[in-house]
């Protein structure tokens, strides 16, 4: 019985529901008149069903998805401006009890190395992340509760946040850790963490169940419940993602916009953002034996009808993709990219000796956080290194009430640019200065209001001079 109030997986992610939704989708592929009303209704900018974003998806008219393509570029716009935010992630312990068949740190596998990092080696890797010049880190540790304890978890946040290098800090830490209690929860919340992010993987319970045979993770209700109780913890803002490949692409889609209105349904805010992976080659792990991949061109249709049916949510895309697949799907919808990163434990200090790797995945897009920063400015978009709202307060549904109006424009394009002065002033290269200065200089006759754009120049000024950390 399908039901997005409900509190139970297996009533709020309907298997009976999504079959139903993919076959309706299937059945009106080409039905151009409910096609053409599903556009109009989300050319409103408030979003789509579940069941009117599949038809999108499945829409085989090469016109209908020229104009789908388009609308989500639009939209995009409309919330976001040009603005991409940047950060990176911190691989803190690959030590892991599970079984995930997709993962290099499932328990069986005896080869690679596992490895956590101390303290002292959280402080090295973080103070060369804000060498590099990020502000915003995603931290990710596998599920071992004698290794990676809870209490591990909220020490390394506070040391992140302690520590202070030069004009470096890290200013938002996002945790991507398993599912845990309410209680556990709530301490990350009291830590002062930005978002909670967890991947379902797949929403499909029998797939989910077989490729996850073993350990605590296996328990598909306590994990895809697990926003619920993250939100009765205090922590509004969640961020959902599936791992592409591992099950129809339909079946996931549909599912994972059914999660975002459960969250919807009862707690008045949707997902903070939504992560759009596919999976990858990786040490022992080999994506051709996972027989549901993707190809670009399905990806790229995704990313456009999740920005469509999901208006008010960011969009985040990693280094597991190329350059060339990042920079289409940059337009159809996504609005944060990781940059310079690594996916091992450690790697950031010094890269990791041949015989020693422990990374989860490989990386497609090997390069610095410069050349990339470099690369988006040259696209005209504004790489920003922005956490006011986090800082601010305006969260979960604060945050969203400003985005569905689309008035969180009025200070997210003034602090990105002043948050990329200060990268231009403290860490680029000359080139990246260059076109950074003037990319700024032309973007800030984009600001409509004179006062807004007033205190900009004056805090610009003041950041050429050496000052840090202003934000609206």
């Amino acid at each position: 019985m399908y039901n997005p109030k409900s509190l139970k997986a297996e009533e709020f992610i309907s298997n009976d529901e999504v079959l139903e939704s993919v076959e309706y989708a299937e059945k009106n592929k080409n039905n151009v008149e409910l096609i053409d009303n599903i556009l109009e209704k989300a050319r409103e900018r408030k979003g789509l069903s579940h069941r009117e974003a599949a038809v999108l998806l499945s829409c085989e008219i090469e016109e209908k998805n020229n104009e789908i393509y388009a609308l989500a570029e639009q939209i995009k716009k409309d919330f976001y401006g040009n603005r991409i935010v940047m950060f990176a992630p911190l691989y803190l312990s690959n030590y892991c009890v599970n079984g995930c068949v997709y993962c290099p740190y499932h328990l069986k596998n005896k080869h690679i190395p596992r490895k956590k990092l101390t303290q002292e080696e959280i402080k090295k890797e973080v103070i060369a992340l804000q060498d590099m010049g990020h502000k915003r880190l995603a931290i990710e540790a596998g599920e071992d509760p004698v290794n990676n304890p809870i209490e591990y978890i909220l020490e390394s946040i506070k040391t992140i946040y302690s520590i202070k290098h030069k004009n470096g800090a890290i200013r938002r830490v996002n945790v991507n850790i398993a599912a845990t209690t309410v209680e556990n929860y709530r301490k990350l919340r009291d830590a002062g963490i930005g978002t909670y992010i967890l991947f379902q993987e797949t929403y499909h319970k029998e797939t989910y169940e077989k490729l996850h045979p073993t350990g605590p993770k296996h328990d598909y209700a306590y994990h895809t419940e697990a926003m619920d109780r993250a939100m009765q913890g205090g922590i509004d803002d969640v961020g959902l993602g599936v791992l592409f490949g591992l099950e129809m692409y339909k079946y996931e889609f549909s599912a994972i916009l059914m999660h975002a209105e459960h969250l919807e349904a009862v707690y008045g805010v949707g997902p903070h953002t939504i992560s759009v992976p596919r999976i990858k080659r990786a040490d022992d792990i080999d994506p051709d034996e996972f027989e549901n991949g993707i190809s670009d061109d399905i990806f790229a249709k995704i990313v456009a009808c999740l920005r469509i049916a999901v208006p008010y949510t960011g969009m985040i895309i990693s280094t597991r993709e190329s350059q060339k697949c990042r920079e289409r799907v940059l337009h159809l919808g996504v609005s944060q990219i990781s940059g310079g990163s690594r996916t091992s434990v450690g790697g950031y200090v010094e890269p990791e000796p041949e015989d020693e790797k422990s990374e989860q995945f490989d990386v497609s897009d090997k390069r610095t956080l410069d050349e990339i920063v470099n690369w988006l400015m040259k696209m005209d978009y504004i790489p920003s290194f922005c956490t006011a709202c986090y800082r601010e307060g305006r969260t979960g549904d604060r945050f969203m009430s400003l985005c569905k109006s689309q008035q969180i424009l009025n200070c997210c394009h003034p602090n990105a640019l002043m948050t990329l002065k200060e990268y231009i002033e403290d860490y680029a290269s000359e080139d990246t200065k260059k076109v950074g200065d003037e990319l700024i200089k032309k973007e800030i006759e984009n600001i409509p209001s004179q006062k807004v754009k007033d205190i900009v120049l004056e805090r610009l000024e003041k950041i050429k001079n050496g000052e840090r950390d202003f934000r609206f």
